[in-house]
Order: structure tokens, then C-alpha cells, then sequence
């Protein structure tokens, strides 16, 4: 095997980030092993038989505030508008999610301007001056009737505990607005790539220094090839160490694809279903893409206790375990030049946007502490 600079495992955002940079700024060559057959990590999208354009592992709406990250990623793809808009069933009626205005007026049957909205959630609210958890959280944002319609069940098929078994932060990424914004997201710059996900990445490596083995695990060669620089990791962080401190807990998801001989069969994209049936939402991926076909495709998306790793649980047992598997990181990094990036390595629910931030920020660090220019 022809020597590398550096041995990447797995094929991700984190993964292409950082060994594109390697290569057009310090000229290393890298070597990408992914145990999946294909690149992209959950980013991964692939045409559908129907001609449409979908993705596997569930929808990634890229947003960003990052100006920056959109310059470097435009180099590897154009872009289209993204329509991230989400609608919430509740008792048989669609409601814009995350809550604001419309929402509000919706669910109450009256009108509100701004000041009146928050009066109104502020005398129906929960006094929980410091939530310790989801539950409380939203309950002293919103009060206990939106919680319990919008939030409760979701939550608890998501995620598989109750709202007061998790840290407030996992419902506090979710804001309450006070406007009549229905997007998903108000970050700035809210497109997706043109030609996909993949396209997007399969560029970024196109380059004659990063080599890529799909269908290998990272276990089978870690000690088949020394690389001269460094390693980054992007797997399961317990994974690396043969979870020797135990498992880090994780949630995970199937995907029921399901195609329909209409040209639509929801009104936006995502709805997501805060009841009692099993699938969490479902995707009609073709209202972002602007893909045009008399036919269209809607995913259902199912939250699983096991399987592929996709969110960590946000509890306060698998924080300690997680520390104690850092410290474990913090050596290896010390000692023998492995760094541990993304999502699954860092234990952390984050968005793309900042996972490829994080990757551009590791490769920085990895190039200060290899002392090269």
C-alpha cells in the first residue's frame, strides 16, 4: 500500500473536509476508509427509481450562518433554493412548525400581534425560572397544552425516553417565534447543493492525493497502515476504544420509502406527526429539489433503539461515560496523532454546517500541531 500522510476513517462531510484541505493546501495525501459503500455519511443521497432525487438517511436541510463555509463549499457545487417548510398534525389539522404567530393564531382561534402572543404564552406558562430538563423547558416556554400537542409524543418516539429524561437542550434547539416566519430554519443562507450531496463530496475528493477504499472498516487496516502525519477518526468514539468504558447510547432510524402515482401528496416537505403512530415524520423531498414528475415519493421515518448510530441520547449517564471516553481521546490524540471529529466521534446531535466547520477547524489544528505552513 502506497504510503499516506493521512488515514481517514470513514467518508462523511468531516472526512472530505478534511482531507481536501489536506491535499490543496499542504499537498498530503490521504487514504479514506468507509465501511458503507459509498461516500457521504448520512448526507448521502442517490436517485430513486421514480427518477427523483432522495435522501437515505433521512432529510439534511442545509442552513448556515457561516459565509465562509458557503465560499468553500461553492467551490464544489452550485446551489438551488431550499423550501425547508414543516408542518406539525395535530388532531387532524397541519400546524407551521416551529411555532410563531401563525401557529399560535391557528391553535387558539384568534389573532395576535407579537406583544400579545407573548403575553398570552407568558400567562399559560409553566414557572420553571431554570429548566432541568425538555420537559420544563418547553413547558416554561409554551405552556402545557402546546407541550403536551406538539412536543410529548414526538419526543418521546424520537428519542425513546419521556421529555423529562433529557437535557433541555435537546428541546431548546426548537425556537418559538414571534413572527409569522413558517421556514424551518432562519439561518441566512438556507439552499441545497444542485446536484445532491454526493455530487457535492465526490468533488471535493476529486483529487489525485485522496485515495478512497469503500466496504472497509477501519478496525481491518488501523494496523496495516502508519500514517506519516496523523489520524482522524470520525466513527463511534466508544466503537474506537472496543467500548472498553461500555456503549455510549444512541438512537437510530429506519426509512419506509414509499412511492405514490400523484405529483403530490403533502403540502410542504416535512409533517411531522406528534401522536400515538409509530413513524415520526415523513418526507417529500421534491419540494426542495424543484424536481419536476407526474409521480412522487414520500419517506417515513422511524425511530429505532438499534441499529446504525444516528443521534446521541442526551442524558446525563451517557455525558459522564462520553467524559470519561474524552479523556481516553485527549491521550490518543497526545500520544499517537489520532483526532477525533464529527458527529459520532464527538458524541454531539449537530447539524452539517457545523460539522464541516469543526472539520476545517481540526485540520487547522492538525496542521499547527505538525508545525506546517
Amino acid at each position: 500500500m502506497e504510503p499516506v500522510d493521512l488515514l481517514i476513517a470513514g467518508a462523511g462531510p468531516t472526512a472530505c473536509v478534511i482531507a481536501e484541505r489536506a491535499a490543496a493546501v499542504l499537498g498530503w495525501r490521504s487514504l479514506i476508509v468507509e465501511k458503507r459503500h459509498h461516500i457521504g455519511g448520512n448526507c448521502f443521497d442517490e436517485v430513486h427509481d421514480s427518477g427523483l432525487l432522495l435522501h437515505r438517511y433521512g432529510p439534511h436541510y442545509f442552513r448556515t450562518s457561516s459565509q465562509a463555509l458557503v465560499t468553500y463549499l461553492s467551490r464544489f457545487t452550485d446551489w438551488i433554493d431550499g423550501h425547508y417548510l414543516v408542518r406539525s398534525l395535530v388532531r387532524d389539522r397541519l400546524y407551521p412548525f416551529p411555532i410563531n404567530l401563525n401557529t399560535l393564531e391557528a391553535y387558539f382561534g384568534r389573532p395576535f400581534t407579537a406583544t400579545q402572543a407573548r403575553d398570552h404564552l407568558e400567562s399559560i406558562r409553566e414557572p420553571f425560572a431554570e429548566p432541568e430538563n425538555s420537559e420544563q423547558l418547553v413547558m416554561s416556554l409554551v405552556g402545557r397544552a402546546l407541550y403536551e400537542d406538539f412536543y410529548l409524543e414526538y419526543t418521546k418516539k424520537q428519542w425513546g425516553r419521556h421529555p423529562r429524561d433529557l437535557d433541555a437542550s435537546v428541546c431548546g434547539r426548537i425556537p418559538v417565534r414571534y413572527n409569522r416566519d413558517d421556514r424551518y430554519t432562519d439561518a441566512p443562507f438556507q439552499k441545497l447543493p444542485a446536484a445532491g450531496y454526493t455530487a457535492m463530496f465526490a468533488n471535493m475528493i476529486d483529487h489525485p492525493l485522496i485515495s478512497v477504499r469503500l466496504g472497509t472498516d477501519y478496525s481491518e487496516i488501523r494496523r496495516q497502515v502508519e500514517p506519516r502525519q496523523a489520524t482522524v477518526y470520525t466513527g463511534p468514539l466508544d466503537e474506537y476504544f472496543d467500548r472498553s468504558l461500555g456503549p455510549l447510547e444512541w438512537r437510530s432510524l429506519d426509512f419506509e420509502v414509499r412511492e405514490f402515482d400523484k405529483e403530490w401528496v403533502q403540502p410542504c416537505v416535512q409533517v411531522n406527526y406528534p401522536d400515538a403512530r409509530d413513524y415520526t415524520r415523513t418526507v417529500e423531498l421534491k419540494h426542495t429539489t424543484g424536481q419536476r414528475n407526474p409521480r412522487s415519493v414520500v419517506i417515513y421515518e422511524y425511530p429505532r433503539a438499534d441499529g446504525e448510530p444516528y443521534y446521541p441520547v442526551p442524558a446525563a449517564s451517557n455525558r459522564e461515560r462520553y467524559a470519561r471516553y474524552r479523556d481516553l481521546a485527549d491521550v490518543e490524540t497526545r500520544h499517537k496523532r489520532v483526532y477525533f471529529c464529527g458527529r459520532l466521534a464527538e458524541y454531539r446531535y449537530i447539524n452539517s454546517d457545523t460539522a464541516m466547520l469543526n472539520a476545517l477547524d481540526t485540520f487547522e489544528r492538525i496542521r499547527r500541531d505538525r508545525h506546517v505552513d
